[in-house]
């Protein structure tokens, strides 16, 4: 058995949101043969997934404690969606201060704290977003599906009041704790 833990830091929209954002992964399962996207809550990705060993996790979580405990909480605006041709639709969030300000200093903190560098996402721009379609998308389903989606409404507007690790367990990700922000 592996020492190794995969391991995501997310913001998880509302319950309300996540049914939602769930009935369009499922519509994207049943009509585009599109399922990956269920296997993990409703999220927005602030450090992408990453090997942790298992006997560091309680350090992990301390860091992530420490760390959210310094933020305040962060109004976040979804708005229609987006997409990453030929693979990927998502629930588009709008890339505020807040936002991006949170996953900046999110990324710096685990480098810092826990020398946790993702070079991939060092060297890109971050977008948030909510994926609802990815990976087991086909090409000629994603041209089937955006037109669809491309200028379908989705509108929400609420603030998250906590940070959250999820851990993989072979088959899908689950919520492992939440870490909630300065004030909450």
């Amino acid at each position: 058995m592996s020492n190794q833990q995969l391991c995501l830091i997310a913001l998880l929209p509302p319950q309300r949101v996540q049914d939602e954002a769930n009935a369009i992964k499922d519509h994207f399962a049943e009509v585009y043969e599109s399922s990956h996207a269920k296997k993990s809550p409703p999220h927005i990705t602030l450090q992408p997934p990453f090997q942790w060993a298992k006997d560091q996790i309680p350090q992990l979580k301390t860091t992530l404690k420490q760390f959210s405990h310094r933020q305040p909480a962060i109004p976040v605006t979804l708005s229609g969606f987006g997409a990453f041709p030929p693979r990927v639709i998502y629930i588009h969030v709008e890339k505020t201060l807040e936002i991006l300000a949170v996953q900046k200093a999110l990324m710096d903190d685990l480098e810092q704290e826990l020398d946790l560098v993702d070079s991939t996402a060092k060297s890109r721009p971050f977008v948030p977003h909510m994926t609802v379609a990815f990976k087991d998308l086909t090409k000629s389903n994603f041209r089937k599906a955006w037109p669809v989606y491309e200028d379908k409404p989705f509108n929400y507007e609420f603030t998250i009041h906590e940070l959250t690790l999820l851990l993989h367990n072979g088959k899908r990700w689950e919520i492992e704790e939440g870490f909630p922000f300065k004030g909450n």
